[in-house]
Parts: structure tokens; C-alpha cells; sequence
């Protein structure tokens, strides 16, 4: 087997290839995702990336289970495992695109808002470097940010799979900031247009269903999991495609999405899921879209210290990996082509 580690980007100095497990093996050398080079986003070689994985490991937003923030590095620890080459289409996005590792958005565990406020900063930074990000949680509250600096020019559309909705206005007395709640914020305020919002998966039971209303008066497209079943998966991911079309557009995977019986550990867990291989497979049916970021939150290693949740977690990460770098088009002569 070939190695390209010592292959510079020629503009940055450095190399974009993660090393070859027949050189390095997987357990050796400091976790980074998917062993791409590590980079602060002060590093000059930063003016070469195109898409940036990080953490935000925080889980302030969670209202029962917590342990979501310790999720970004047990994801980064099992990520060594992923090969670059795509078994089924063969694309290997660390040849299409730069790719790095740049660390952890800053986070605040005592501070709600400053954690909000600082994360909207950090992708802000990325959102003006022409970096796109994927980013690992955390709970789910953390895309709200997220999407918050990446619609600063104007409301974005959202592929979202998850077991619940993240529709609801408040939670206990009137606090507004959860992980239930990151979706309804992000239309209020303009920064999601709610006419090309589709979730899928929907599923579980419910406090009164007022999430659900709320969503379908603004427009949402709510697909729920009997729904799936009845049409299939390519019936329902042509709708997303539709719904979504050629304008910008966000992707946030909740591993909850997928069954307990695949995904045990994660805070707020639904019987009825998507196998790991239909995850996969609706994951894939993204490419060509306008994507701007993605996410992949929820996993939760207290309640899987096995590893295995987090291990499907990274292996999705991998899949949105390769459906960004299929969309991410760049003209930026320090960036690759393609």
C-alpha cells in the first residue's frame, strides 16, 4: 500500500493525507478525527482548509441524561479506525478536499449563553475563511449556533434526522435554550427557512404534540418513522432533495435517529429506529446538494462505554464527510480543485 504522508499541500506546507495504518499503526500518535493533520484556527495552514472537523463538547442543553459532552473525544479515539476510501463509491475526500482536524469550538459547562455566543463566533471564523465544518457533539442545542453563524447572509435549509422534533418553545418555566428547542429558535429568528426544513425519523412519545403543530403551521416537512416505512427510503430522501433544492443547506444527525438496538448511548434513546445501515444509505442519497455543514450530536459515552455507539457515530460522521466534500466547490487557489 502506497503512502502519501510526506506529500505537502503545496500552498500550506503541509500534508492533508492522514497516515497510512501500515506506517503508523491506528493506536499510535495523538487521536485526531479520522487522523487528519490537527490545526488551531490561528495556523496560517488554515487558509488552505476546506472543511473542518471539531468538537463541541458540551452538554448543557440536556434537560434529563447528560454525558453528551464527553462524546467528541471518544468519537476523535474510535476515528482512528476509519480507512480514507469510500467502499461503495470509492471516493476518497481526503484527495478531494484539504481536511483538519481543528480541535474544540470554545465552551462554557456553567454558561449557556456564553457557550452559544461562543460557538456562533468560532464557525463564524470558519464561515469567513471558507471553511465548511462537521462538527461532533454534544447535544443537540449545539446546531443552533452552529446554523446561527452559518445563516449570517441569509435563512438556510436543514436535512435533520432525529427521534424528536427539537421543536419545542420552552422547557421548565419558560427556559428557552435546550436540546429540544434548537430548530423552533433557529426559524423565530430567521435563521432556518422552515419551508425547506424536512425531518425524518420522527418517532416516540410525546408531551402533547405541540412541537409537532408548531412545526407544520411554519411550513416544516415532518416525515414521521411509520411514514418511512410505508414509502421506503428513496421515496422519502427524493422528497428531502426536493424540499431542500439547490439553495444552502444544513444536515444534523442525531444518533437517535437511529435504534437502541444500534445506538444504546445516547441521553434520550427511541425504540422503532433506522438500522445503522439505513442511516448509511440515507446519509449517501445527500450528494450533489448545496451543503454548508453538517453535524453528527447526542452520543452520549456513559451509557455505551463500550465504544460501539460512537463507533457508528464517527462511521456516519465519515459518510456526511464525503457527502461535504462531494459539495464543498472552491475556487480559492491555495484549496484543492474538484
Amino acid at each position: 500500500m502506497s503512502n502519501d504522508t510526506d506529500k505537502p499541500d503545496t500552498a500550506s506546507g503541509i500534508s492533508f493525507v492522514p497516515p497510512s495504518a501500515m506506517t503508523l499503526p491506528r493506536y499510535a500518535g495523538v487521536a485526531s478525527f479520522m487522523r487528519a493533520p490537527h490545526l488551531s484556527i490561528s495556523d496560517p495552514a488554515c487558509a488552505a482548509v476546506d472543511i473542518a472537523l471539531l468538537g463541541v463538547p458540551w452538554d448543557g442543553g440536556t434537560t434529563n441524561r447528560p454525558g453528551a459532552r464527553h462524546g467528541p473525544r471518544q468519537l476523535r479515539d474510535l476515528s482512528t479506525m476509519i480507512r480514507p476510501k469510500h467502499p461503495v463509491t470509492g471516493q476518497n475526500p481526503f484527495e478531494d478536499r484539504n481536511i483538519a482536524d481543528l480541535g474544540d469550538a470554545p465552551v462554557n459547562p456553567a454558561d449557556i449563553m456564553d457557550t452559544l455566543e461562543s460557538v456562533t463566533g468560532f464557525i463564524a471564523k470558519l464561515k469567513a475563511m471558507g471553511i465548511s465544518p462537521l462538527s461532533a457533539g454534544g447535544d443537540h442545542l449545539l446546531s443552533y449556533p452552529i446554523i446561527k453563524a452559518l445563516a449570517s447572509d441569509g435563512p438556510i435549509g436543514m436535512v435533520h434526522f432525529d427521534a424528536h422534533t427539537d421543536l419545542f418553545d420552552s422547557y421548565f418555566n419558560g427556559f428557552k435554550y435546550t436540546h429540544g428547542t434548537p430548530f423552533r429558535r433557529a426559524i423565530e429568528e430567521g435563521y432556518l427557512d422552515p419551508h425547506r426544513v424536512v425531518q425524518i425519523g420522527i418517532r416516540g412519545t410525546m408531551y402533547d404534540g405541540e412541537d409537532v403543530e408548531w412545526g407544520l403551521e411554519q411550513g416544516v416537512r415532518i416525515i414521521r418513522m411509520e411514514e418511512v416505512l410505508e414509502r421506503g427510503i428513496d421515496q422519502v430522501m427524493a422528497e428531502a432533495r426536493d424540499i431542500v433544492g439547490r439553495d444552502k443547506t444544513y444536515v444534523s444527525f442525531d444518533i437517535d435517529a437511529v435504534d437502541p438496538a444500534f445506538a444504546p448511548g445516547t441521553g434520550t434513546p427511541e425504540i422503532g429506529g433506522f438500522s445503522s445501515r439505513e442511516a448509511q444509505k440515507m446519509i449517501r442519497s445527500l450528494g450533489g446538494l448545496n451543503l454548508v455543514g453538517a453535524d453528527l450530536v447526542e452520543v452520549s459515552p456513559p451509557f455505551d462505554p463500550s465504544g460501539g455507539t460512537a463507533w457508528l457515530g464517527i462511521s456516519l460522521m465519515y459518510e456526511l464527510l464525503c457527502v461535504l466534500a462531494g459539495a464543498k466547490a472552491t475556487s480559492n487557489p491555495n484549496r484543492k480543485s474538484g
